[in-house]
């Protein structure tokens, strides 16, 4: 069985990551998380006080960016932990300050080229799984296997804020439902790398779909592309 690139892209909160997990842990691939890589930029911004919920000082962010390691390593659990320049910043990456300035840090096009630039020297041996925003459009548009993830904004919002309700985050609904519509439009309107389907990407609609049933075709897919 020959090893390939699996390029996962979509909408913010459709399950990319989960998705993306299950099969690099079934088929032996390596994982990589690139929202939380942007993620990971967007924390380092708000810690060094670059960017509020208003403001951004790209002059700044642009000075410091290279001075930005992100590391991925495995846990007690055999899932992959983010690493900021040596610190586990795992859960401090999960918040909605967090996601909503990696949406802001993601359209300034040296943040994009660096972190993709990282992204690339990790697909190099392929063998790996890769979700994120424009993996099958700008860091490896070659990927044997490309899907598009999609699902409602409604379905999207009530996912995330029952995740953040079970970490027992004081969250309103209607705050992360426009929230996730603010991601879509800046995700899909920013100048550098907008979020778009790859022409030769398979398109998974996951709004009314069971884990099972999202996994199964997954499967087909990948097994078609690898034979």
């Amino acid at each position: 069985m020959k090893k390939i690139i699996v390029a996962i892209d979509g909408f913010s909160s459709c399950g990319k990551s989960t998705m993306a997990k299950e099969l690099a842990r079934e088929a032996g691939y390596i994982y990589v998380d690139t929202g939380a890589m942007y993620r990971a930029v967007s924390l380092f911004c708000l810690q060094n006080g670059w960017m509020t919920e208003t403001d951004m000082n790209a002059a700044e962010i642009e000075k410091h960016i290279q001075s930005i390691r992100i590391e991925f390593r495995p846990n007690a659990e055999g899932k992959a932990d983010t690493y900021l320049n040596g610190k586990n910043v795992e859960s401090e990456i999960r918040t909605l300050e967090v996601a909503n300035g990696a949406s802001r840090v993601s359209t300034l096009g040296f943040v994009r080229r660096e972190l993709v630039r990282q992204q690339q020297l990790m697909g190099i041996e392929k063998g790996i799984v890769m979700d994120g925003r424009d993996i099958g459009t700008v860091v490896f548009p070659q990927a044997e296997l490309k899907i598009f993830l999609t699902a409602s904004p409604e379905v999207r919002a009530q996912r995330r804020f029952d995740e953040m309700a079970a970490k027992g985050e004081a969250v309103n609904f209607d705050e992360v439902l426009a929230n996730v519509k603010e991601r879509d439009d800046r995700d899909q309107n920013r100048a550098e790398s907008p979020l778009r389907k790859a022409d030769d990407s398979v398109v998974i609609d996951n709004s009314n779909l069971t884990r099972d049933e999202q996994r199964e075709i997954l499967h087909r897919l990948f097994q078609e592309r690898t034979i």
